[in-house]
């Protein structure tokens, strides 16, 4: 056995390679020892695809088809030296392979990993590294070694070795940890499954089995995302009927977010106590401490260690126990608890973990109604959710549906998120149980990513993390559940992350590049953020535009274009607005120096204003314009736009203020950290004019 552990899959035997195509099937191996029943399933699972159109599949028994590829058949085959019969097994599954390949099907093969030795009372074991390159998932038939026995006594169809019990029960133990091994070390799918009781009939077990081998057939990333975004959408069907329609949305880690429990370590030691567990106390900590990580291919193996340890109503039992355990942090409890209470807020728990967990311990605390969960933990969940889902998921929210997202999370898994959210809230746990990479994970995300975000730390005497000028303190006072929850109609939208950014931004930070040069990169600026942002916090209208193949076809500008006055704050603001102007030319432009030029006659009939800075600082300018603004039109759409915004005026005073007067969108090509305070001949209006002798 140690061979076929350090076996490299390059070095199958005979250099094997299978067709290549665009399309790569999932070949799904179905083993256990003899007389498992792996025959029989088989031909159970043939005879229920039938009724499967969403994913095909070929069956094959890997004994009839080596039998097929030798003369003399498998009787010759046992008479061949070893090394024939790998040849011959790796020639086997390769055929598989490429006869799935062709047929653009996935596979199921009933194969042999190990046989057992009478004279050295030991395994022999017969997979090879070929079979180890090819499987995608591997079903072990763990069958009671009792029935085993039965089944051989009684099979008058093959003449069967009849093996001891004691022997069965160790070859079946031995056989299964070094297929489980194999599985994590060739990033191969594994999931030992049996009948769970005398109560599931051979048809109700088979039945379930072609569900698992359907999932596993069809799944992937792109379905996964799919499936997720189905359910994100039920979520959101829910606020749907709410007056004025929902406006921001809470977006919730929940293990060591919302309480200071790990549900996954609790499910297992559950498990372990009711000693259906095998191996590992919490298996899930050696997979994830894997190669493969916290990606979509361990989560997935995650969810199939769920379904070895439970079948659906102990599952479901075990998750009841686990949520008695669970106590939210009195503080996200009543959070939730007013969010609730307002029309236009939303909330959505997204967890990586056990999302059925969760949905007891809302039920507990009376929030069903009112917080949706997106969690895996099951195949029948059709998702994982990874870091990755996470963050898409938050941008879709912000972008599809135009909301803002005020997002919580604890731990490196939730920083995709944290960056795509409006507003970020770092939990912050105990010293002993909160996640020990989330420092340097965090610093990265805060120095290289722009990530600006706020700590809340439970309990109170918790150590902060970093420190309060990088992370600035909460406690989610009340005060502050107010502020978070306040239907201000104000977003934050910026590319800092986006290589636009990067790029847009290396000429104006450049000492060389002169005042004509420096303009046109500002107009760059303006132009970008118009046709990447501005356009959809507006909205746009479509129309009808000559086609160059001579009929007519959909073309669009934005709604209200001619409804729109652009103003830029002189002078820093100027070649910034062209831009936007550039994109967008029947807007009405107005140059401002102090907010007493901006007069009712240049926004009384507009329905929208865009207010343009070069760079955002202390935003008293653009405070003093906004509230200018409110007094000549108090309801007027309001979109401010910069180049720079500091992020200290993210969550400091003068911002909330701006949020105060609602309908303002504040659209930035990135965020700084930086608060050096330009003057002189550092002065970004004195550099776009030439002007730097002069200060």
């Amino acid at each position: 056995m140690g061979d076929i552990m350090n076996a490299k899959i390059e070095g199958s035997s005979d250099g094997f390679s299978c067709t290549l195509e665009d399309f790569t099937p999932n070949i799904i191996g179905l083993y256990g020892i003899s007389g498992a029943g792996k025959s029989h399933y088989l031909s159970m699972l043939q005879v229920h695809s039938q009724l499967e159109v969403s994913t095909p599949f070929q069956f094959f028994e890997g004994s009839s088809v080596i039998n097929s590829l030798i003369p003399g058949g498998l009787p010759a085959f046992k008479e061949l030296p070893e090394e024939q019969k790998v040849k011959l097994r790796e020639k086997a599954i390769c055929s598989i392979k490429d006869e799935c390949t062709i047929g653009r099907t996935n596979g199921i093969v009933a194969g042999h990993a190990t046989f057992w030795d009478k004279k050295d009372d030991s395994e022999i074991t017969v997979i090879t590294p070929k079979d180890l390159e090819i499987y995608s998932h591997i079903l072990y038939l763990k069958t009671d070694p009792e029935v085993i026995q039965q089944h051989c006594l009684s099979d008058w169809e093959r003449i069967r070795d009849i093996v001891p019990l004691e022997h069965l029960e160790k070859w079946q133990k031995q056989e299964e940890n070094m297929l489980r091994t194999l599985c994590r070390i060739h990033g191969i799918h594994f999931c030992a499954i049996s009948r769970g009781n005398n109560m599931e009939s051979e048809e109700m077990f088979s039945v379930r089995l072609m569900r698992l081998v359907s999932d596993l057939g069809h799944h992937n990333e792109h379905v996964n995302r799919s499936n997720a975004m189905t359910r994100l959408g039920e979520a959101m069907d829910r606020y749907a009927t709410r007056d004025g329609g929902v406006k921001k949305m809470l977006v919730m880690d929940a293990d060591k977010t919302l309480a200071p429990q790990d549900v996954a370590d609790m499910f297992w030691e559950k498990v372990s106590n009711h000693g259906a567990l095998t191996g590992a106390k919490n298996p899930l900590k050696e997979l994830f401490g894997g190669p493969g990580g916290y990606s979509y291919h361990s989560f997935r193996q995650a969810t199939l260690l769920y379904e070895e340890a439970a079948n659906d109503e102990a599952f479901d039992g075990i998750c009841d126990e686990v949520a008695l355990g669970v106590t939210m942090y009195p503080e996200f409890v009543s959070l939730l608890h007013q969010a609730a209470e307002l029309d236009h807020v939303g909330a959505v728990v997204v967890t990586c973990g056990l999302g059925r967990v969760w949905e007891k311990v809302l039920e507990r605390e009376g929030l069903a109604d009112s917080v949706a969960v997106i969690g895996g933990g099951r195949i029948s969940d059709g998702f994982v959710v990874t870091a990755e889902l996470k963050a898409d998921l938050v941008a879709h929210i912000r972008d599809a549906y135009q909301v803002e997202v005020c997002a919580f999370g604890d731990s490196p898994l939730d920083l995709p998120m944290l960056i795509q959210a409006d507003r970020a809230i770092v939990v912050v746990g105990d010293e002993d149980s909160r996640s020990k990479s989330m420092e340097a994970a965090l610093s990265h995300a805060i120095r290289a990513e722009g990530l600006v975000a706020s700590q809340l730390v439970l309990p109170s005497a918790a150590t902060p993390r970093l420190d309060s000028v990088k992370l600035p303190l909460m406690q989610l006072s009340q005060a502050e559940i107010e502020e978070i929850l306040c239907d201000s109609n104000f977003r934050l939208i910026h590319a800092t992350n986006k290589s636009a950014a990067t790029l847009l931004t290396t000429q104006t930070r450049d000492a060389t590049v002169p005042g004509p040069a420096l303009k046109r990169a500002h107009r760059r600026i303006g132009w970008y953020l118009a046709v990447e942002y501005i356009g959809k916090v507006i909205g746009l209208k479509s129309y009808q535009i000559p086609h160059v193949q001579g009929r007519f076809t959909e073309g669009h500008c934005l709604a209200g274009e001619r409804r729109t006055t652009i103003v830029p704050l002189m002078r820093g603001g100027g070649p910034m607005a062209d831009g936007i102007n550039d994109v967008f030319p029947l807007a009405m432009l107005v140059h401002a120096s102090q907010p007493e030029d901006l007069r009712l006659l240049h926004i009384a009939q507009q329905d929208s204003i865009i207010l343009v800075d070069s760079v955002i600082n202390t935003g008293k300018t653009v405070l003093e314009f906004v509230e200018h603004v409110r007094k000549l039109r108090p309801t007027i759409r309001i979109v401010v736009v910069a180049n720079v915004v500091q992020d200290k005026f993210i969550s400091g005073e003068t911002a909330a203020n701006l949020a105060s007067h609602g309908n303002i969108s504040l659209i930035a090509l990135r965020l700084s950290k930086n608060q050096f305070t330009g003057s002189g001949d550092t002065d970004t209006g004195n550099r776009l004019f030439n002007t730097t002798h002069l200060a």
